[in-house]
């Protein structure tokens, strides 16, 4: 008797328990720091993408100055590798906010944001139906990458490569300074943690140790070129390509901020990360 009870309460969990209580995991985040993909590591991407129940891909790529021109090239990338089914698709910001147009999302599992300026992308995409289906598209298990600006939408907060302070040219983020970098709200798929590319290549350090400083609860992530990290549904990351991924972590860091924006930051943490290198954003250590 205590047997069928034992039963009789569970089936009746399952049958009253909201949808929410079996959702899915989220899927994976391919984030690539530019310059040039290798074709093994673009061949990851596309294994990756067959996880997702839904086989179509989408590249949007309104980041590029030229957005048919960078569309068709990806599309046609994709379908040397395999991808049968991919389409790109060049939305203003008034098509992005029309209800109806996010129907160019349904039954698709793997989105491609292409490089340029990443501005351009989420002035387009960022609180538009658009954007809320990419994020659950993402939370249902979808397959979400991007090179370049397409890397730099990834964060909740975007790094958009401006100084407040005025500079000449050729001097660009010379300085370590709060309250100098200037960041817009990205497509928020890492919520933990700001995402810079062309790191090592472009010599970024300062922009993004600037930023963690200000904001010690984000992690940094610089991804050099030629160079991704994959970040699977769990929160661990792995780095693939040719270069390396620095991670800046001032979590437990002492920082001290003047009312000139100078700065200082005792026990900023930095990793070093090499392909094949794993790290855990949830407990912002490497796994050995």
């Amino acid at each position: 008797m205590r047997k069928i009870l034992f039963i009789l309460v569970c089936l009746s969990f399952i049958f009253s328990a909201p949808l929410h209580a079996f959702k899915k995991a989220e899927g994976y985040l391919f984030i690539i720091g530019g310059g040039n993909r290798p074709v093994t590591m673009m061949k990851k991407f596309v294994e990756l993408s067959k996880k997702s129940s839904n086989g179509k891909t989408v590249v949007f790529p309104m980041a590029s100055s030229e957005p048919a021109a960078s569309g068709q090239s990806m599309v046609e990338e994709f379908k040397n590798l395999g991808v049968q089914d991919v389409e790109y698709h060049v939305l203003n910001r008034e098509q992005a906010l029309k209800e109806e147009n996010a129907k160019i999302l349904d039954n698709v599992g793997c989105i491609y944001f292409t490089g340029g300026d990443q501005s351009r992308l989420t002035a387009a995409l960022v609180n538009t139906p658009i954007h809320q289906r990419l994020l659950k598209i993402y939370e249902e298990g979808g397959i979400i990458g991007g090179t370049s600006a397409g890397a730099a939408v990834m964060s909740e907060m975007m790094i958009i490569g401006d100084e407040k302070r005025k500079v000449e040219e050729g001097h660009a983020f010379e300085k370590i300074q709060a309250d100098n970098i200037v960041v817009t709200p990205g497509f928020g798929f890492i919520k933990t943690a700001i995402i810079d590319q062309h790191f090592v290549t472009r010599k970024r350090y300062n922009r993004l140790i600037s930023l963690v400083a200000e904001h010690p609860e984000l992690l940094g992530i610089g991804i050099d070129e030629s160079t991704a990290v994959i970040v699977n549904p769990d929160k661990t990351f792995e780095v693939i390509g040719e270069q390396n991924v620095v991670v800046y972590d001032a979590t437990s860091a002492k920082i001290d901020i003047l009312p000139s924006h100078t700065l200082s930051g005792f026990h900023i943490i930095m990793h070093v990360l090499k392909p094949g290198d794993k790290f855990d954003l949830k407990t912002k250590n490497p796994i050995k």
